[in-house]
């Protein structure tokens, strides 16, 4: 089972530093917004559009970014801490540190990239590092598919699970991004689809010479 965690907190920091890093900061932002300036980090960094000056939040596109690390609240925050910390180490693995770092980031930007279009003409605001996340799965379930002998049958399941309540939650939430995580979802299947194939041509190259 890919999922299940035997380390100790030194050998988990030591095998995964960037979802580590990427927890600490999701925690460090939310204590600093709510307990030392009074959301301000909310307000300056959330992602944002309105139908007239900034329909795809392009006027301050920091901010698909700034999103990522924000949370609407503890339980908002504490879900996508457990999820990353369960969910994410394993890919970190298969990926390497900043190949994970770049994939973890373009996943949260593809994310508010379909929100903003799915959205566009109308006002909307939205936090969290769900996009991310469902990026991670979305990686996986390209795996789950089109390379099965890649991961035992619990771990398929799981993930096949995961979604399915993922998508059943978000649905019938209120105020939840659904459209994030759909944009998060495809985004990693592709760039996992994407790593896939690259690496199968460099392979066939190599025992080619």
């Amino acid at each position: 089972m890919l999922f299940l965690r035997y380390e100790n907190f030194r050998g988990y920091l030591r095998l995964y530093p960037i979802t580590a890093l990427i927890l600490a900061v999701n925690l460090i932002m939310f204590l600093l917004d709510n307990w030392f300036l009074d959301s301000r980090l909310t307000i300056w960094g959330l992602f944002y559009q309105e139908p007239v000056f900034n329909r795809y939040g392009m006027a301050e596109p920091y901010r698909y970014l700034s999103s990522i690390i924000l949370h609407a609240g503890w339980e908002h925050l504490l879900f996508n801490c457990f999820s990353t910390l369960v969910f994410a180490p394993p890919l970190e693995r298969m990926l390497g540190h900043l190949r994970y770092l770049l994939f973890y980031l373009v996943a949260g930007i593809g994310g508010n990239a379909l929100s903003a279009i799915i959205h566009a003409g109308s006002e909307y605001a939205s936090v969290g590092a769900s996009g991310a996340i469902y990026g991670v799965f979305g990686a996986y379930l390209f795996l789950a598919v089109f390379r099965k002998a890649a991961l035992d049958e619990a771990t398929r399941k799981t993930i096949y699970g995961t979604l399915v309540f993922g998508v059943i939650y978000s649905v019938l939430s209120p105020n939840i991004n659904l459209w994030a995580h759909i944009g998060g979802a495809l985004s990693g299947f592709a760039m996992m689809g994407a790593i896939v194939t690259l690496r199968k041509k460099v392979r066939d190259r190599l025992s080619s010479r």
